[in-house]
């Protein structure tokens, strides 16, 4: 069987149409305000999932100086002014499932974690930096919910002992591919890791969290096997925030959520004649005919038959080799389709 998660009953996997998260984060750099507009920004165009950044910054990380390579300040600045409290965090979890939706958020910190676990979600994304945190991951795991993961700067041999500890906890999860470059160009974004993921790791779901521009990559994804697809969401991309510049805004979005369930729907399939392709073939097939009034007797030749449209003569186009140079039982009208019985 196809390795599946669950989250709030919506499955995930391959047998099923791809979940796309739209990750708000940080892209509301701080003001409650926008982060509910996003909320339902995106529920205005079909989206099934958000997610956000739990950050308790004295439990995350030290204070630094360290600046992102798409931000003009230290990370420990922005990760200050973006963390929201956890009233807030409850408000907007209670906002997106009102909508019917699924609330997702990354802790960064076993704080973060264990807030999230007294809100009850349903499942943790874990973020690339964490990718290879064993004991924030064995916090989580022992949660008993899914896990989606991400694998950003990190190897198969370093995701495999993340994947251990999820595995001894026995509980569902996904891995996503993923460049940690912001944006990333899109000769890095390398789909062809899907696959090996998926060797490498065969109880796991596959994903793309994908951080270029636009939508291309993940609707390539999908046919490579990623059940998930996940991009940075913005309601309006003049808004200030690191993440802005390659997030995708309500229009792109939808663009997205509608794409993918196509690609998905066109996948697979054998090559045969499909019924509903019948009532085409009756008027795209040709016909052997005659195209000169045919006496009785008369050899069948280029000159007196041919094949046109439509497809509802007795031979059809391919057969007209095996009339070619028999001869004519009957005097046959100019443009008339052939019959076997008409033929010696």
């Amino acid at each position: 069987m196809e390795p599946e998660i669950s989250i709030d009953d919506r499955k995930i996997g391959k047998n099923y149409q791809p979940m796309v998260i739209a990750e708000i984060g940080i892209n509301h750099d701080g003001d409650f305000e926008k982060a509910k507009k996003m909320v339902f920004d995106a529920n205005q165009q079909g989206a099934e999932c958000v997610k956000f950044q739990c950050h308790i910054i004295e439990d995350e990380m030290i204070e630094n100086d360290v600046i992102p390579s798409n931000a003009s300040e230290s990370i420990w600045n922005i990760m200050k002014r973006c963390a929201l409290t956890l009233e807030q965090d409850i408000e907007l979890k209670k906002i997106t499932e009102e909508l019917g939706m699924i609330y997702l958020n990354t802790p960064f910190s076993r704080s973060a974690a264990r807030r999230l676990k007294s809100m009850n979600i349903s499942a943790y994304k874990i973020g690339s930096g964490e990718c290879n945190n064993a004991p924030l991951i064995e916090e989580i795991a022992s949660y008993g919910k899914p896990v989606i993961l991400s694998t950003g700067m990190n190897t198969l041999e370093d995701i495999e002992q993340s994947v251990s500890i999820l595995e001894n906890a026995e509980i569902t999860y996904a891995l996503l591919h993923v460049t940690s470059m912001y944006p990333t160009p899109y000769n890095n974004v390398r789909l062809g890791c899907l696959q090996q993921i998926k060797e490498k790791f065969p109880n796991a779901v596959i994903g793309l969290s994908d951080h270029s521009i636009g939508n291309y990559t993940c609707f390539a994804a999908v046919p490579l096997g990623a059940s998930i697809l996940e991009k940075h969401f913005t309601s309006d991309k003049k808004w200030p925030g690191p993440d802005i510049a390659l997030s995708i805004d309500p229009k792109e979005l939808g663009d997205l959520i509608s794409g993918s369930k196509a690609i998905f729907q066109a996948m697979g399939g054998t090559k045969t004649i499909l019924k509903e392709e019948n009532e085409t073939a009756k008027f795209a097939y040709a016909s052997v005919v005659s195209i000169k009034n045919i006496e009785k007797g008369e050899d069948l030749t280029l000159e007196n038959i041919w094949v046109k449209r439509p497809g509802t003569g007795e031979i059809l186009a391919p057969n007209f080799n095996k009339v070619i140079n028999k001869k004519s039982t009957q005097m046959i009208p100019k443009n008339t389709q052939l019959e076997w019985n008409m033929i010696e």
